[in-house]
C-alpha cells in the first residue's frame, strides 16, 4: 500500500525532479517507510512514490522501479496477492520447465516484491495480459520507454484510488488529490457539474472530481497516452475524455459483464454453491493474510466481518487481532456484539471507547483526509477505527462488499415489495401518501415500523425516504430517489447542470431481470467505489495502514453473481449464504439482530455541539458570497432540522463537507 504521483509534461520548462518530489511528498502519510523518484527529461516523464513497506521490506522494493531489460518504469500502490503463483509461470517455459536466467526474458529476481512481478509481467506478457492474470488491488503508472506510451490502470472493483487530468497543458496523475493540487500554479476551477452530483450523493461519483478537466480512473479500466496527446482538453468538455489522437480509455474487466454472465450460469444446487463460496472465501483471505508486517482484522459484531474473522481464525495458528470502535449511545453502540462474537471465535480483541468530545474533535481533520467533498458520516467512526489498529497491526482485513454481493442494505427488501403494492397507484394519490409520511416526526414512523413487525434500523428516515419516493414513475426511478440525498441538486448549486452518471442513464444499466440484482449491481459499480471503498481507503492511508478486503477478490465476486437472487435473499432477509458459512463457527443468536450500520448521533450534534460550527459555515450572507449555493434551500432545511420538524442530517452534512473543505483549500 502506497501513494504515487505523476506528470507527463510536453514543453513545460519546469524542473522535473523538483516538482516530482514535491507532488509525492504530498503523500508521505501514504508511504512513511520510503521515498523515491524517477524522471526522464527527454520525454518530459516523471514519477514520484512514496512506500508503506507490506512485502519485502528490504530496498529491493524500492519505487518507482525500473524492469530487468530498462524498458518499463512502474509506480504502483496496492498488492498483488497471486503474485507468488505468477512468478512460477514467469519462471517456466512453453514446456512447463524451469528456466535459466536470462532465457525467454526471464533474468532471476532481485528481491521478492510484487511490485517486480508485475515488471517482469510486462515485459513477458504484455500489459493487458498481465492486468488480467492479477488477483489483487492496485493502481499504477506504467512508463514504456520503448513505445514512449503512459499506460495507467486500476483495479477490477476500485479499492485503490487513481486521479488523472490536466492542469496548464500537463497531465498530472497521482493516488489522491492533494498531489496534483502541488503542481506549481495549480488553478483548476470547481467543477459545478460535480459539485451537484456530490450533493446528490455525498460523494463525488466516477469518472468525476470536484476540479474541472481532472477525473478519476474508473475500476477496471486502463488508460493509455501518448506525448501527443499531452495537450489538455476543451475547458468546457462534456465529460472525462474517452478516445483521441493518442489517448485511449478501454475497460479490461467489466462488472457489469461479468453479473450478466453470472446470472446465465446460475449454480442451483445450494450445498455446491455453499462450498464453493466457503473455499473461494478461504483462500481469499488466505492469500490477504500474507504480509511481513503485523496483520489483524476489524470486527463490528455484524455479519460480514464476522464472517471474515471466523474464516480467518480458523485458518491461523496463534489468535487473530481484532478491532472494534464503540460509543456511549447505547443505539449506535455495537461493541458489546463484536466482544461476543471475538470472545466465542477467540481473537486478540481490542475495543476503543470514543467519546463524542473526541469524535467530534476529528471534524477539523476531515478536509485533509478525504482531500475532496466527502459526507458519509460513518467517515469518522471508520478513521478512529483505523488509527486505533494501527498502533498494534500495519495491515487490517475487513468485511467490505459483503452488502453488495449478497443482499445486505434494506432497499433489496422492502422497495420492490412496496411498490409491488403501492406502484399501480395514481401518481397523485401517490404524492399525497408521500407528502403525508414527510409530515410524520420521525419518532413516531419508528413507532409505526415497530407496530408492523418490522426490525430495522433508522426505521423513520428510511420510510422518509420512500416517502419522497412515492412520485417515482417505476421502479428503477424509486431506486435513484433512495440513493439520493438531495434530490434536485441543480436547484442548489448555482450554474450547475449536474455531470452525468451511470445512475441517470438506464439505458446503459445492466440487464438483469430481477430488480433487487439490478440495485445490487448498480450499489457495487456506483456507492461501493465511490463511497465506502474511497471512505476505508483515505481514513486507513491516513494513518499509514493498509485494509484489505476479501469479499473483492475478483473470484468471490464472480462467483457471488452465479448465485441465485433466492440464494441471497430468503423470507425477507439477506446474505443467506453467508448467515450459513457464518453458522458453522459462531451461535445464530450473536449474529441476529437488525442491520445497524456505522453511524454516528450526527442530527443530534448538529442541534448541540456542532451548531455553532454548522451555522458558521451556513450562514446566508456567506453562502451568498461565496457563490456556490442557493442559500434558501439550504437555510430552510437547517430551520426544519434544528426544531426538530426533520431530519436533515445527511443533506445538510453534505453542504458542510463541503464548505469546510473549500475552507481548508483556500
Amino acid at each position: 500500500m502506497c501513494g504515487f504521483a505523476g506528470l507527463f509534461a510536453g514543453q513545460s520548462g519546469h524542473a522535473l525532479d523538483e516538482i516530482i518530489v514535491a507532488m509525492a511528498d504530498r503523500l508521505a502519510h501514504r508511504g512513511p517507510d520510503d521515498a523515491g523518484h524517477w524522471a526522464d527529461e527527454e520525454a518530459r516523464i516523471a514519477l514520484g512514490h512514496r512506500r508503506l513497506s507490506i512485502l519485502d521490506l528490504s530496498p529491493a522494493g524500492h519505487q518507482p522501479m525500473v524492469s530487468a531489460s530498462g524498458r518499463f518504469v512502474l509506480a504502483f500502490n496496492g498488492e498483488i496477492y497471486n503474485h507468488a503463483e505468477m512468478r512460477r509461470k514467469l519462471e517456466v517455459g512453453p514446456s512447463a520447465q524451469p528456466l535459466p536466467p536470462g532465457a525467454s526474458g526471464f533474468v532471476g529476481w532481485r528481491g521478492h516484491s510484487d511490485t517486480e512481478t508485475l515488471l517482469a509481467a510486462f515485459e513477458q506478457w504484455g500489459v493487458e495480459a498481465t492486468l488480467r492474470r492479477t488477483v489483487g488491488m492496485f493502481a499504477l503508472g506504467l512508463w514504456d520507454r520503448e513505445q514512449r506510451r503512459l499506460h495507467l490502470a486500476r483495479d477490477r472493483l476500485g479499492e485503490k484510488p487513481l486521479y488523472y487530468g490536466w492542469c496548464q497543458g500537463v497531465f498530472l496523475f497521482a493516488s489522491e488529490l492533494k498531489a496534483l493540487r502541488a503542481y506549481p500554479g495549480f488553478d483548476n476551477p470547481i467543477d459545478r457539474g460535480a459539485l451537484a452530483a456530490y450533493l446528490r450523493f455525498v460523494y463525488v461519483p466516477e469518472p468525476w472530481s470536484i476540479y474541472r478537466g481532472i477525473y478519476k480512473l474508473e475500476p477496471g479500466c486502463r488508460l493509455t497516452l501518448t506525448r501527443g496527446c499531452v495537450a489538455c482538453p476543451p475547458a468546457d468538455a462534456p465529460r472525462a475524455p474517452m478516445d483521441g489522437p493518442g489517448l485511449s480509455l478501454m475497460r479490461w474487466w467489466s462488472l457489469s459483464q461479468m453479473a450478466e454472465a453470472g446470472q446465465r450460469q446460475p449454480l442451483r444446487d445450494e450445498g455446491q454453491a455453499l462450498t464453493a463460496l466457503e473455499g473461494r472465501l478461504r483462500e481469499a483471505i488466505r492469500i490477504q493474510s500474507i504480509a511481513d508486517v503485523p496483520l489483524g482484522a476489524f470486527l463490528s459484531g455484524g455479519l460480514d466481518s464476522s464472517t471474515i474473522v471466523a474464516l480467518m481464525q480458523s485458518e491461523a495458528l496463534t489468535p487473530v487481532r481484532t478491532f472494534t470502535v464503540g460509543f456511549d449511545d447505547a443505539a449506535l453502540d455495537e461493541a458489546a456484539h463484536a466482544r461476543a462474537v471475538a470472545h466465542h471465535l477467540g481473537t486478540d480483541h481490542t475495543e476503543l471507547r470514543v467519546t463524542a468530545r473526541e469524535a467530534l474533535d476529528l471534524i477539523p481533520a476531515l478536509p485533509r483526509v478525504y482531500d475532496e467533498p466527502f459526507a458519509d458520516s460513518s467517515q469518522i467512526p471508520t478513521f478512529l477505527v483505523c488509527r486505533q489498529a494501527r498502533r498494534h497491526v500495519t495491515v487490517a482485513l475487513s468485511g467490505d462488499a459483503g452488502d453488495e454481493l449478497f443482499g445486505g442494505y434494506s432497499r433489496y427488501f422492502w422497495a420492490g415489495p412496496i411498490w409491488g403494492k403501492l406502484g399501480w397507484l395514481p401518481v397523485a394519490m401517490r404524492q399525497a401518501m408521500g407528502r403525508w409520511l414527510l409530515s410524520q416526526p420521525t419518532a413516531r414512523l419508528d413507532r409505526l415500523v415497530a407496530g408492523l413487525g418490522i426490525r430495522m434500523s433508522l426505521a423513520g428516515d428510511k420510510v422518509r425516504k420512500l416517502g419522497e419516493g412515492l412520485a417515482a414513475r417505476d421502479l428503477d426511478e424509486l431506486y435513484r430517489y433512495l440513493v439520493s440525498e438531495w434530490k434536485q441538486p441543480g436547484t442548489v448549486a448555482l450554474g450547475a447542470e449536474e455531470a452525468p452518471t451511470l445512475l441517470a442513464r438506464p439505458d446503459h444499466w445492466p440487464t438483469l431481470t430481477e430488480e433487487e440484482h439490478r440495485m445490487m449491481v448498480l450499489d457495487a459499480m456506483t456507492y461501493l467505489p465511490g463511497d465506502i471503498l474511497c471512505k476505508v481507503d483515505r481514513a486507513a492511508m491516513a494513518v499509514s495502514l493498509e485494509t484489505r478486503a476479501p469479499f473483492l477478490d475478483h473470484r468471490v465476486v464472480e462467483l457471488a453473481w452465479r448465485l441465485p437472487l433466492g440464494m441471497k435473499i430468503r423470507g425477507g432477509v439477506g446474505k443467506w449464504p453467508l448467515r450459513q458459512i457464518l453458522y458453522k463457527y459462531v451461535p445464530r443468536e450473536l449474529i441476529e439482530r437488525p442491520k445497524q450500520g456505522f453511524a454516528i448521533p450526527l442530527a443530534e450534534w448538529l442541534r448541540g455541539p456542532l451548531r455553532d460550527w454548522a451555522e458558521t459555515l451556513l450562514d446566508e450572507r456567506r453562502l451568498a458570497r461565496e457563490g456556490y449555493f442557493d442559500p434558501a434551500p439550504i437555510r430552510q432545511r437547517w430551520r426544519e432540522h434544528l426544531d426538530g420538524r426533520r431530519d436533515w442530517q445527511q443533506a445538510l452534512w453534505a453542504v458542510l463537507m463541503f464548505q469546510a473543505w473549500r475552507e481548508a483549500q483556500v
